[in-house]
């Protein structure tokens, strides 16, 4: 009776081992495309092509933001959405934009939104231009 949980208890720690090992979903880095991030069911991902021709992170966030509001406007129900451009992952919710290198880690504050909806920077949002 021991020996069985003990095994039970090994195999539960390795399970957990293997589980932290899963390997990071890495954002694409075509250059100059925005892309939404979509969990399936399977809990896999798949990036979306929302834009090509994107000239800085900025504009992907307002095209991910375009998305977004549209969604929200057909009768949606989910606040954020998630993205990539170039490598970095974008955030979305009804406080901003966040950044982040992978998916589940840190997530650093990028864009804000103004009273009126719009996107802009820490600094303009503390001057209250």
């Amino acid at each position: 009776m021991m020996t069985l949980r003990l095994r039970l208890a090994a195999a539960g720690i390795a399970a957990a081992a293997l589980a932290g090992c899963q390997p990071e979903v890495a954002a694409p880095t075509a250059p100059g495309v925005c892309w939404q991030a979509v969990t399936g069911a399977d809990g896999k991902v798949a990036f979306n092509k929302v834009s090509g021709g994107d000239a800085t992170l900025e504009s992907c966030a307002a095209s991910l933001e375009a998305v977004r509001l549209r969604f929200l406007a057909m009768g949606g129900s989910h606040h954020d959405i998630t993205g990539a451009y170039q490598g970095t992952f974008l955030f979305l919710n009804d406080n901003g934009v966040f950044t982040g290198q992978t998916l589940n880690g840190a997530r650093f504050f990028f864009l804000g939104l103004t009273p009126d909806g719009r996107l802009a920077t820490a600094s303009a949002l503390s001057t209250g231009q």
